[in-house]
Parts: C-alpha cells; structure tokens; sequence
C-alpha cells in the first residue's frame, strides 16, 4: 500500500511534467509562427500560386503542399495558434459563466437552485459535437462564433462541479460562523467560498481543453469552424480527405498528428494534475 503512494505522485509528476512540455511548445510555436511569416522566413500560410499542387515532402517543402499549392508545414504550424486562441477563448468564457452560476446556485438553493440545475442538465445531456455543429451552424463561420460554440458545452461542467462543492463547503462552520457575525452574501461566496470550490478546476480546464481541440477539429472537417482563409486542423484534414486514395499521405498526416500530441499533451497534464491533487488530499486527510 505505501509502495502505490509512493508510485502514484513520481508517475503523476512524470505525466504532468510531459504534458507540460507539449503545451510549452505548441504555444511557442503558436507566438513564433506570425513573427516569422511576418519576418519572411516562413512562408503565408494561404499563398501557393508559385508552388506545385500536391508536391512530395522535400528541401523546400518539408511537409509537402496541399491542392492549392501551399506549403503543408506552414500551415500546420499556424494551426497551432489559431486552435489555442479558440480554445483558450473558450474555456475562459466558460469559466466565467459556469463558476459564478454554480457557486450562486450551490449557496443559495431553493428555485434559483432547481432553475439553474434544470437548464444546465439539459445542456449537459446533449452530445458534445452535436450541440456544437447546431451552433456552430447558427452563428456562422469565424473565430469567435467557434469560440462561443465551444463555452456553450462546457459551462454545464464546470457549473455542476462548483455547484456541489459550493453545497458542500457551504455547511462547514467557518461559513457558518461568518452569517453569524453578518456577513452578506457575496462576501461570503467571494472570500471563503471561491477558494475552496476552485482547487478542482485548472484539471477541468485541461481536460476541456483537450477534449475542445478535437471538437474545434471535427467542426472544422464538417467545414463549419474557420473560414479557409485562416489555417486549421479540420479544415485541413477535410480538404485532404480526397487526396488520401490516391496516395497524397502527406496532406493528412501532419495536421492529423499535430492536434493528436496536443491532445495527448494536454490530456498528460490533466490527468496528472488529477492524480497529484487526488493524492495531496488523501495525505492531508491521513495526517
């Protein structure tokens, strides 16, 4: 028994330390790309005229070109930061709705309690992609409307987690002892309350993330993320799907790859992070 809790945080730590590594690097990648398309030692990522359709990975195109002629690496690599930008956009939306409601309906309860609880249950019944494509379809291409059909699925989560951990601190005595003295409401849920019901969210939050690169992709195969104009993941891989059979591997490979180790990176840090919070709380309930 103590061997496995001695095992468990060096294999946390190694996941998350990992997961760490991928996400450092992609958003390097992601601030570096624009300065040098813009410094002219990479290539825009929607220029290709000059270039041949399809060309096999070589010197001047490492990962080869797609159907318009424009270079596969480049485009993968911009990818990067446009797949942050809307991920991350969209988690801090939904982070700033989800946590408030819950708390509030965690400590109030009553109707606004059993209102909110409905509407987030009907939310969070509907499949992650489907109620993403329905809005998606309704807002329109772009970068924000792909953001804001992103936060829509994940304000349920994180409202459900806050929500139950708000119920459950709300009856500790410290909370109790506050009311007494006459504190309000919004006092008590901004000074004692936020702190404690926040300690489970950054694995949320990485785990969301993860799981909303691979949305934002299928979005994009379904051509209703980006506008083509700006260079995305699924928006690649669709555009490659008819080159596949003809032995074009190349269009498909490196875009398929890139949000894969991403996802894999940041599903590392999430789920170490999980295991090393998981196992500093039982220490601190064993001591």
């Amino acid at each position: 028994m103590l061997l496995s809790l001695r095992r468990a945080p060096s294999l946390s730590a190694r996941m998350a330390r990992w997961g760490l590594v991928i996400v450092v690097v992609y958003a390097l990648v992601a601030l570096l790309t624009p300065l040098l398309v813009h410094a002219g030692w990479l290539a825009d990522p929607n220029s290709g005229l000059q270039n041949p359709i399809y060309a096999q990975p070589s010197l001047s195109h490492w990962c080869g070109t797609d159907r318009l002629g424009r270079d596969v690496c480049v485009r993968t690599l911009a990818g990067s930061g446009v797949a942050l930008q809307v991920v991350l956009l969209a988690l801090v939306i939904a982070l700033l709705i989800g946590v408030p409601l819950g708390m509030v309906s965690g400590y109030l309860g009553g109707w606004v309690d059993r209102v909110l609880v409905l509407l987030m249950d009907t939310l969070y019944t509907l499949p992650v992609l489907l109620l993403s494509v329905v809005l998606a379809f309704l807002l329109g291409r772009g970068l924000p409307n792909a953001a804001a059909a992103l936060c829509v699925v994940y304000i349920p989560q994180y409202f459900r987690v806050v929500r139950n951990q708000t119920a459950q601190v709300k009856a500790e005595l410290f909370v109790e002892a506050a009311q007494s003295l006459g504190a309000g409401p919004i006092w008590i849920l901004r000074r004692y309350l936020l702190r404690n019901v926040i300690t489970s969210v950054p694995v949320l939050l990485t785990l969301n993330a993860a799981d909303a690169v691979l949305v934002l992709g299928g979005l994009g195969f379904l051509g209703l993320g980006l506008p083509e104009t700006i260079p995305e993941w699924g928006g690649d891989l669709q555009q490659a799907l008819t080159a596949v059979p003809t032995g074009i591997w190349w269009t498909a490979l490196y875009p398929g790859l890139a949000m894969f180790v991403l996802v894999l990176g940041l599903s590392f840090l999430g789920e170490g992070l999980e295991t090393w919070l998981s196992g500093g709380n039982a220490q601190r309930t064993g001591s």
